[in-house]
């Protein structure tokens, strides 16, 4: 018997291992064209591994576009956004969950429909909403729209995890003169605390991966890094070395934070599937 599970645990892991080569091959492979020259980038039939190390698609992404102008700009964006859309989804859905009022359940309905509405079906409106406002191709702009557009997901994910605290905890604090804000604060996030490192994670994935609305909204001041990579594929070009050396740049910092949050990430769900 001991035997058997031994072989498929062996087995299990191999099938890991294959599945873990498969989804990482095209990452494996940008990095691979990264360090080629350009003419292997493009050479047929593809070569996986570059037969000379170098670094002249990275000197050509950094000649061709202002790429620490536009990484700069999808930082700010992003982390800015994620830190008011966590805020502000993090007061409104303890709100709309501690509330127990009727209107409550159709809040949440709300939340939900906001949610699953796609950001191209709302593209113009924005677009329309900004220029008037005089926030065209300005990080103010950006920052104000990818938090209200992700705001419905961190409302929905904490959601879960207020649903998981009892209402008792809030009881007692209010019987000990504590007003609701500073429940709030000193009590109820410290509980948690994985689901808001799990909300800012995601929703900093969304704003920093964001590219439609980034190329409405922008032209040359408040371009984001997503933007200014496309401009390397055209219909008359297609620059793929710089191209590939720029995703690489782009997505290590995503990678690495990935890494580092992964325990925040995969506690965040956990404790927000269960409820007691």
């Amino acid at each position: 018997m001991e035997k058997k599970r031994s072989v498929q645990s062996k087995l299990l892991i191999i099938l890991a291992i294959v599945c873990a080569v498969v989804w990482l091959f095209p990452y494996l492979y940008l990095i691979s064209s990264s360090f080629k020259p350009g003419s292997e980038v493009v050479s047929i039939p593809a070569k996986f591994f570059p037969t000379v190390l170098s670094v002249e698609n990275f000197t050509g992404l950094f000649e061709r576009m202002p790429a620490f102008h536009y990484i700069l700009n999808s930082f700010l964006v992003a982390v800015c956004s994620t830190l008011i859309a966590v805020i502000l989804g993090a007061l409104s859905s303890y709100a709309i969950q501690r509330s127990g009022a009727k209107i409550a359940t159709f809040l949440i309905i709300v939340v939900l429909c906001l949610k699953m509405i796609p950001t191209s079906s709302i593209a113009v409106p924005i677009y329309e909403l900004i220029t008037n406002l005089g926030l065209y191709d300005t990080r103010v702009a950006l920052i104000i729209v990818y938090a209200a557009i992700n705001m419905p997901f961190v409302m929905w994910v904490m959601l879960g995890f207020y649903e998981g605290i009892p209402t008792s905890i809030d009881e007692a604090a209010c019987m000990d003169g504590a007003s609701s804000l500073q429940t709030f604060i000193r009590i109820i996030l410290p509980i948690c605390t994985p689901g808001l490192a799990t909300a800012f994670v995601f929703t900093l994935f969304l704003s920093w991966n964001e590219f439609l609305l980034s190329l409405l909204l922008t032209s040359t001041e408040a371009k984001t890094f997503t933007v200014g990579l496309s401009e390397f594929l055209s219909a008359y070009s297609m620059d793929l070395g710089p191209m590939c050396a720029g995703a690489l740049i782009f997505s290590l910092p995503v990678m690495v934070l990935s890494i580092v949050a992964q325990r925040f990430i995969v506690q965040g769900i956990t404790a927000g599937s269960v409820k007691s």
